[in-house]
């Protein structure tokens, strides 16, 4: 039983990639050729407490360790092994970054990659990216954590959907951003939260918001573990969220980027993603 507390194309004998060119770079580099760690097997697990290297500040606090915790979670202070996700804001105080926060199970599926960074490369690829985003705050990367969720599966699972997602921290030690990566959403709900097992839909869709406790679907945001620091992108918890692959706030669908030293959120849209057939990118 969980616990209660515990996101080709063959053809003629050639493989061919039909992703845009944008889409197959949407991600960070990631994986064993970057030296990254990997979480256990193991449902609703995480890694160990993670030390870092300087301090990341969140919602005006700064942390020196996290946690990865294996349903699409990344947690200061304290792991997180729920797979049901609750509505924002959480206040218990607990703050954690949720790129897409779900009951993965990489047992039947997939793998949860980690890592701590200051490679010049990537820093200056995200030194790049930020400046193009936000132009008026002067920012050069100094650090970086890159947390991947590569084609995890759901629990319960019996098909081969999986759910490929990222979340990267950055400081240059006084303002820091988070950088969600949404490459590939293929299911929302495990079945211990009552999602199709072949399909990995369904459970009990719900509006993005505090309203109910009884919610199953993804949820995708921030929380500070207070009533006011809490951020929920836009069809987060609903059924919607599959489509997160589509949207943006920085004009570069399936990634959503915010300064979370002293949180503010910028081009976000005020209406909820539709679920099928959209191919908005919000700003």
């Amino acid at each position: 039983m969980k616990s209660s507390f515990t996101f080709l194309l063959l053809m003629s004998g050639a493989v061919m990639n039909t992703q845009p060119a944008q889409e197959a770079s949407l991600l960070y580099p990631y994986g064993p050729g970057q030296n990254d760690h990997k979480n256990p097997k193991l449902d609703d697990g995480t890694s160990k407490e993670l030390s870092l290297s300087v301090p990341f500040t969140f919602y005006g606090k700064e942390y020196q360790t996290l946690y990865v915790n294996n349903n699409g979670v990344v947690s200061f202070g304290t792991e997180v092994r729920q797979y049901t996700p609750d509505p924002f804001p959480l206040v218990d105080g607990h703050s954690f970054v949720a790129p897409y926060w779900g009951d993965v199970d990489n047992v039947l599926g997939g793998d949860v990659f980690y890592r701590e960074t200051t490679d010049p490369a990537l820093l200056k690829l995200i030194t790049q990216d930020l400046n193009q985003y936000f132009p008026k705050i002067p920012f050069t990367a100094t650090w970086a954590f890159v947390a991947t969720w590569d084609h995890v599966a759901y629990y319960g699972s019996t098909s081969d959907k999986g759910n490929t997602f990222q979340a990267t921290l950055t400081t240059d030690t006084k303002t820091s951003f988070v950088i969600l990566n949404y490459k590939d959403i293929q299911w929302t709900t495990g079945t211990a939260s009552g999602g199709d097992p072949e399909t990995g839909l369904g459970g009990t869709p719900a509006h993005v918001g505090p309203e109910s406790s009884t919610l199953d679907s993804p949820q995708a945001g921030f929380n500070n573990g207070d009533e006011t620091n809490y951020y929920n992108i836009p069809g987060s918890h609903t059924e919607a969220v599959i489509n997160i692959t589509k949207t943006s706030n920085v004009n570069i669908p399936g990634r959503w980027v915010f300064q979370v030293d002293d949180f503010k959120v910028t081009g976000v849209p005020t209406e909820v993603p539709q679920v099928a057939g959209s191919k908005n990118c919000w700003l």
